[in-house]
């Protein structure tokens, strides 16, 4: 099984390769217009259009190969989706993260724990030596989540989209892992 296709287990929680067998499962979730306030998109149109979506993301790459595209359901062990992660990596080594925790499993800790286990999944098979977010600046509680994760503020992005009619400043969260940022001092002390 490759690292793509890998389940992640938590303490409390089961990440799993999403498929669009998941769809169904998760479409109750990801229907709640709340989980839209800070961004762009919108709920799942249909069923149908979340499976599609999901069957695309099932070869876990862009067509192009540039990208891993790594989306996982997650669960309580042996229990119900509470929501959902997602990765983009580059070519580069770069990882973008996102991720929905459902409206009734917000503030449980879910999402710390899904994405901590995330950024260490990508830290090892896929090598990522950064991670970048972006987050409406309006958005307290992933704001407050990042920070708590060791991400830094690196950039406000002004006026960075417009939807549902009004514009969206953006803050870009960076992460650079202990060991890569180790690596990367002693390749500049070496260069004095």
């Amino acid at each position: 099984m490759s690292a793509a296709n890998t389940v992640l287990t938590t303490q409390r929680l089961t990440l799993e390769p999403i498929t669009a067998a998941h769809a169904a499962e998760l479409l109750a979730g990801l229907s709640n217009e709340a989980l839209y306030q800070f961004i762009p998109q919108n709920p799942p149109a249909s069923l149908e259009a979340l499976q599609t979506r999901y069957k695309r993301l099932e070869s876990r790459s862009s067509p192009d190969g540039d990208e891993w595209w790594l989306n996982w359901a997650v669960r309580l062990s042996g229990g119900e989706y509470v929501g959902v992660v997602e990765a983009t990596v580059d070519e580069d080594n770069a990882a973008t993260m996102a991720w929905f925790i459902f409206a009734a499993h917000q503030r449980k800790g879910y999402a710390k724990e899904a994405v901590t286990k995330l950024r260490e999944h990508l830290e090892g098979p896929f090598m990522a030596e950064s991670f970048k977010i972006f987050v409406d600046t309006r958005n307290a509680a992933s704001i407050a989540l990042l920070e708590s994760l060791g991400f830094k503020q690196e950039a406000l992005v002004p006026n960075a989209d417009n939807f549902k009619g009004s514009k969206s400043d953006e803050y870009r969260y960076t992460y650079v892992p202990p060991s890569v940022a180790a690596a990367a001092a002693k390749a500049k002390g070496k260069k004095k």
